[in-house]
């Protein structure tokens, strides 16, 4: 996932990042970028459903 990142440069971008936006706004964020993750997944499934509704209906039409 990280690719070439080791444990020691994870924990060093984890330290800048807990210095940079301090330790009240980090919560803040993770809550803002999962309720987006969450969101896109949302419309990725509504599209995909969306995609795979004709489908099911030219298999209803032909029985």
């Amino acid at each position: 996932m990280f690719g070439n990142l080791g444990t020691p440069e994870i924990l060093i971008i984890a330290l800048v990042v807990l210095v940079l936006f301090g330790a009240k706004r980090i919560p803040e964020f993770m809550h803002g970028l999962g309720k987006g993750v969450r969101e896109f997944r949302k419309a990725a499934r509504d599209i995909q459903e969306e995609i795979e509704k004709p489908d099911e209906q030219k298999k209803i039409e032909t029985k």
